[in-house]
């Protein structure tokens, strides 16, 4: 395996043209900030040299300009001519060393090429700087055309008919992906609250400037993992009971026939169900009051620099770090363990065998050390409420000053939070709202990350996080409606 200096290739043209695609995408974690492509990595050709398309995957290392950086990975498909269409993965064109003058596209886009990475796991090849995995017992008879999934947000899911979904990891950190760590722990004991794993691409290497010291590298690339063709994603199914409420305005949530309590209360049992299989499974431990300090602490930073991007939240400063404060004198210690980390309605899916959680790589913006850390379950459970405050409140700006709307929104996403602890409850046995400090703290920690976010990616959502922290901070004070 090469990089960009060791290869001799035209850089020039790939790091103009990699940037620029680059920046637009929805799994970028760097909008709003400057960068340039300082490192290319290449792996092996997955197809025939000198074959028409050429693919292979590569990683493009992002720096900032606060010298920090990031790796993201872009598989490429080589066309010696311009593709029309696939002018919407076009990443451009430049002189490519080895090959000449060539058209290079987004290679998940590009189904004359993505059945290479599907066999490369089945048939666990192995290649310079790249592993394939395959699970014992793995589906291995699938032989079907990709289609990419409509919606991308840290990575890139490609359907191979009814079967396997490629799950592609845009931005690649070293060492193992908890999604394929927990995922693989969980197939193996036979947890059905999860869609089963049947395999992953790992990636090595040995810089030249680390070879003296014997130092490697590694990343996961991909999992490939058991398709749920009849499952429907959680928040699509959360805004379909949400639109019903909103077409009769005039019923309470708990009236309309679309109502969502019973789903609810059942993913708050499947949450709980996959915590306790988590702490059987991995490490669990104790945070005593330096430990819950040092969150606090944490917390805090996040707020103070989120203040730096929106400055609407400075009025609220004081008494949201009050939360934290809370935490931080909590008098009784903690249990902690392996939780998901990035929970919310959107990596639910409901099937007809009750619901999937899926995506445990944790929040894309932390490190991979501050993902894979032990935390309070209560972590998992704050993040979900908060999505059940997303989905009443998405469909709100289409019903402007309508207060009976926005009385039953708000109705909605109480009586859905409240099933959800409930189910959590008769499944583990613990009630979470039996810790008022804990899930002050992350919700409002949660909802602070989603101001920021909003902000950066989607600022007419911005407001849904911003009524949340106007409640959290105690400001928010809604008229009743009958």
């Amino acid at each position: 395996m090469t990089s960009s200096s060791e290869t001799g290739c035209t850089e020039t043209g790939y790091t103009a043209h990699a940037a620029e695609y680059i920046s637009h995408r929805r799994w970028f974690a760097g909008k709003g900030r400057n960068f340039t492509i300082s490192d290319r990595r290449l792996f092996p050709w997955l197809s025939e040299a000198g074959a028409d398309p050429a693919m292979r995957i590569e990683l493009a290392t992002v720096t900032f300009d606060d010298g920090t950086s990031e790796v993201y990975q872009l598989p490429l498909s080589y066309y010696r001519e311009e593709h029309v269409h696939l002018s919407h993965a076009l990443l451009g064109a430049w002189d490519e060393h080895g090959i000449g003058r060539v058209w290079a596209y987004d290679a998940l886009h590009d189904k004359d090429v993505t059945g290479l990475l599907l066999h490369a796991i089945l048939e666990e090849r192995r290649l310079d700087g790249l592993d394939f995995h395959c699970l014992d017992g793995a589906d291995r008879d699938i032989d079907a055309a990709s289609l990419l999934m409509p919606v991308e947000q840290s990575n890139s899911s490609l359907a191979f008919g009814e079967r396997a979904l490629l799950k592609v990891f845009r931005k690649v950190a070293p060492g193992r992906n908890p999604d394929i760590e927990i995922h693989e722990l969980l197939t193996h004991a036979g947890v059905d609250k999860v869609a089963a794993l049947f395999g992953w691409v790992e990636a090595h290497w040995t810089d030249a400037g680390q070879a003296t010291s014997g130092e490697h590298g590694t990343a996961d690339l991909a999992m490939l993992q058991q398709f749920l063709r009849t499952a429907t994603d959680g928040w699509a199914l959360a805004l379909t009971s949400v639109r019903d409420l909103y077409a009769e305005a005039d019923l309470h949530a708990d009236e309309v026939g679309g109502d969502f309590a019973a789903e609810s209360q059942r993913l708050g049992a499947a949450t709980a169900e996959i915590h306790a299989r988590l702490s059987e499974l991995l490490a669990t431990g104790r945070w005593g009051r330096e430990q819950l300090t040092s969150a606090a602490a944490q917390m805090q930073q996040r707020l103070d620099r989120a203040i730096d991007v929106v400055s609407d939240l400075e009025p609220f400063a004081p008494a949201l770090g009050q939360a934290y404060d809370d935490l931080a004198t909590l008098d009784h210690p903690v249990a902690v363990q392996r939780v998901h980390g990035d929970l919310h309605l959107g990596q639910t899916l409901r099937t007809v065998r009750g619901w999937k959680i899926i995506d445990f790589e944790g929040e894309p913006a932390k490190s991979l050390s501050e993902r894979v850390a032990l935390d309070v379950t209560v972590r998992d459970v704050a993040a979900m409420l908060r999505s059940f405050d997303y989905a009443a409140a998405t469909l709100l700006p289409d019903h402007p000053h309508d207060t009976q709307i926005a009385y039953r929104a708000r109705e909605w996403a109480q009586r859905n939070r409240g099933a959800f602890c409930d189910g959590y409850t008769d499944e583990s046995g613990r009630d979470p709202r039996e810790q008022p400090v804990l899930m002050r703290a992350y919700e409002t920690d949660k909802a602070v990350y989603e101001v920021v976010y909003e902000a950066r990616n989607r600022p007419s959502w911005l407001p849904i996080p911003m009524q949340a922290i106007a409640r959290l901070a105690g400001t928010d004070q809604p008229e009743e409606v009958a």
